[in-house]
């Protein structure tokens, strides 16, 4: 399906006009903090409300794994130096990579608590990012490339023409991805199943990247402004964009979002560490 990505043409953005309430509602917004954590951030959020991402104790990184009722699962990689989490599906499949002496490597974590590492073949470094409910996986290669892991265990690699670096961040389950490229300005991406790569510029930003999608193409990320600030947005199905930040804070990113239209993300208040959010429309 992807292997003539290379090919792909920018084309106009063309999504579809369905419109509905989300794009204009407001967020609820609840900060996250794994106990005795600090600072936490969260990365990716399936239909269940469960919430995975990473958090630092005693100065090593650990994945976390945030039940809908509040309890938190550590998610380390055994013998890992590191580990991070950055997607859940449907199933609580999740992936994410992890740190060894020899690099970095991808992990798939499946319900049962096992651990199966990614290597793109020839890679270096292998960062997974999004995992959707057929078991499809994005993410990026030694930080260039972006990549799609087929369920049958294939990867194509894929770069936005003109690009330098290309990332991927998300993918639902009709297979459209949504990502990053600089070119050397940081622009959004969506990918369509087809192949049609769509560029994503939030209006009058200086940088814009897309994280995350969800089945109805409502796509959440972040923008940075002229005076250097950062927010969240949401793109709507009709192709308006939202901003959003968590209220007082300096800088908000947002990093996924599921079918229900909650988005998880981190914020700085100051000069401290960033805190992880879940905001839930009202």
């Amino acid at each position: 399906m992807y292997r003539h990505l290379l090919k792909c043409c920018l084309v106009a953005l063309a999504l579809s006009l369905r419109i509905t309430e989300l794009a204009q509602a407001d967020y609820d917004y609840t900060t996250l903090n794994v106990p005795g954590g600090s600072p936490t951030l969260a990365q990716g959020i399936n239909d269940a409300g469960q919430i995975v991402g990473f958090y630092f104790e005693a100065s090593r990184e650990h994945g976390f794994l945030r039940e809908a009722d509040g309890t938190y699962t550590t998610l380390d990689v055994p013998g890992a130096r590191y580990t991070s989490a950055s997607g859940i599906n449907g199933s609580g499949q999740i992936v994410g990579f992890y740190g060894s002496f020899g690099g970095d490597h991808g992990f798939l974590r499946d319900v049962d608590g096992t651990y199966t590492t990614l290597d793109l073949p020839g890679a270096i470094n292998t960062y997974p990012q999004a995992i959707n409910d057929l078991g499809q996986i994005v993410g990026q290669c030694d930080g260039v490339h972006g990549f799609v892991l087929d369920a049958d265990g294939t990867y194509t690699l894929f770069d936005v023409p003109g690009a330098y670096r290309t990332v991927a961040t998300g993918i639902n389950g009709s297979g459209q991805i949504v990502g990053y490229y600089e070119d050397p300005v940081v622009h959004g991406f969506l990918l369509d199943a087809d192949g049609t790569l769509t560029p994503l510029d939030f209006p009058g930003a200086t940088a814009t990247s897309a994280a995350g999608i969800n089945r109805y193409g409502q796509i959440v990320g972040g923008y940075r402004d002229s005076s250097g600030r950062d927010s969240g947005f949401l793109l709507n199905i009709d192709g308006t964009y939202t901003p959003f930040a968590v209220p007082g804070a300096l800088d908000t990113d947002a990093y996924g979002i599921n079918d229900a239209g909650q988005s998880v993300g981190y914020y700085w208040e100051g000069a401290g560490e960033p805190q992880a959010f879940v905001a839930t429309p009202q």
